[in-house]
């Protein structure tokens, strides 16, 4: 009798608890989340109350720390602050409405003007870009600004950590951020910083998870940015992460797995606007700002571009860059053509992309055959079927490679490379940078490069695609599934 008295406590323990997480997840998770994460969450917690909940505490968070995200907007407010000093350079005439619109939107949200008098070059060669980084670094007279989502000491990357050690040597200064997670779970890990101590550059992890050191924020938010700045006057952004094309990983070298990414060389006033990215992350990591940066002085560049740089990510308000694509996508006539490899969009994207095509829009997207990531690559196949019915062509980059470009082109005039994705977690969880030019040559710059992806790859139909094996169809739709988890 006692046992089973025993017992029924613990059912009525358990089952108030049970209805306890149901209830209060109804109240806390929809509150300013996406209907689709919330849902997702909410399933979640139905489905297994207890580690649903235990993940919910883990990672469903998706804003930084109050300390990070103040930090931020005092970064904001000193960019509006010397907006006049970034504002540089003569524009282009005869900008279209929408652009003007899109640009204030842009500065808004990421306090970024938009500069004049800049010159911009595709790199598309991975070992070439390291060569011409590494070539920019021995050219430094002042100071050399290091920040990558993932920076190795390796086979590939050894001239560009030569170049920093030679910098160093001759007394400049050398800043380095990279992320903390991303690289410490990646081989060479201890070389590298035993070699950035050893030179004596200034070092520092972004987002670090150190929790016996009061470092702590959702696990799974990343400084997913890549960039170079020497001296204010040259500047890289792009895909490119400092290390292996293989990224060293046994499961990649087993597949013989090499990435392909795009870099863009900058010169003119927009140099500063990237180094400001730099500064601010610096700032946010190491609590001080370096003396000695001037953001003022900006001569005119190479060439006549317009450009506009979009930091985004979870120290900002909203998401930064999904506003910039579904400004861009809605503004299209003619063509839009994007390359992502980790493409999952939410509904306002799909939407932008399915009313393109209604328009009379031609739309194209590039990816990957194969995948690296496995939640992400079936959950990215999930949107294939819709996008194929409304009209959207699929190329399909061939394997062994994974294309890692990220870029937007829209009609003949303008767009957007960087470090973003056209995906939840580049909208919402990862620090981001998008550089916006405006500019027919480059533009025909970013034509070219479709056009060797597209002469590599193949068109995926909806025909192929409709004879997909049913536990492939179910893998998918499980992964878009837990995508939303944010």
């Amino acid at each position: 009798m006692d046992v089973l008295i025993g017992t029924s406590w613990w059912i009525i323990v358990l089952t108030i608890v049970d209805l306890t997480i149901r209830i209060a997840a109804i109240i806390v998770i929809p509150r300013n989340r996406r209907p689709t994460s919330a849902m997702a969450w909410l399933l979640a917690i139905y489905f297994m109350p207890i580690p649903g909940l235990l993940l919910f505490l883990l990672i469903g968070n998706p804003r930084l720390p109050r300390d990070r995200r103040r930090r931020q907007e005092q970064t904001n407010e000193y960019i509006r602050g010397a907006r006049e000093h970034l504002e540089r350079g003569r524009l282009r005439p005869n900008e279209p409405s929408w652009f003007t619109s899109l640009v204030h939107m842009n500065r808004e949200l990421g306090a970024f003007p938009l500069a004049g008098d800049n010159g911009a070059r595709l790199i598309r060669d991975y070992h070439e870009s390291l060569a011409e980084m590494a070539a920019a670094i021995r050219a430094a007279r002042s100071y050399v600004h290091v920040e990558f989502y993932i920076l190795k000491s390796d086979d590939a990357t050894d001239d560009f950590f030569r170049a920093m050690e030679e910098a160093c040597a001759r007394g400049i200064p050398v800043r380095v951020l990279f992320d903390h997670w991303a690289n410490l779970v990646k081989p060479h890990h201890r070389r590298t910083i035993r070699r950035l101590e050893a030179m004596g550059a200034e070092w520092r992890f972004a987002l670090p998870i150190q929790p016996l050191r009061g470092k702590w924020q959702r696990p799974d938010l990343r400084n997913h940015r890549k960039l170079l700045v020497v001296d204010g006057d040259v500047a890289f952004l792009g895909s490119q992460n400092i290390t292996h094309p293989s990224y060293n990983v046994r499961a990649n070298i087993r597949r013989g797995l090499q990435w392909v990414d795009l870099m863009v060389r900058l010169d003119g006033p927009i140099v500063s606007s990237v180094n400001a990215v730099f500064l601010s992350d610096w700032y946010s990591e190491a609590d001080s700002v370096p003396e000695g940066i001037d953001l003022e002085h900006m001569e005119a560049g190479t060439g006549d571009l317009d450009c506009q740089v979009v930091p985004s990510g979870p120290g900002f308000e909203v998401e930064n860059n999904l506003r910039l694509f579904l400004g861009l996508l809605y503004a299209a006539h003619r063509k839009i053509i994007m390359i992502s490899p980790y493409f999952v969009p939410d509904e306002a994207l799909l939407l932008a992309i399915t009313a393109a095509t209604k328009r009379g829009v031609q739309v194209e997207l590039f990816v990957s055959e194969v995948g690296d990531q496995a939640v992400v690559y079936h959950a990215q196949r999930s949107y294939y079927e819709a996008l194929l019915r409304a009209g959207v062509k699929i190329w399909m980059y061939p394997r062994p490679y994974i294309l890692h470009t990220k870029g937007l082109t829209i009609d003949e005039e303008v767009a957007v490379i960087g470090s973003s994705n056209m995906d939840m977690r580049s909208f919402g969880l990862n620090l981001e940078i998008s550089l916006l030019v405006r500019g027919e040559e480059f533009v025909q710059q970013m034509r070219d490069v479709e056009a060797e992806y597209r002469e590599l790859s193949r068109e995926l139909t909806l025909e192929e695609w409709l004879k997909q094996p049913l536990r492939s169809t179910v893998l998918d739709n499980l992964a878009r599934l837990t995508s939303a988890l944010q």
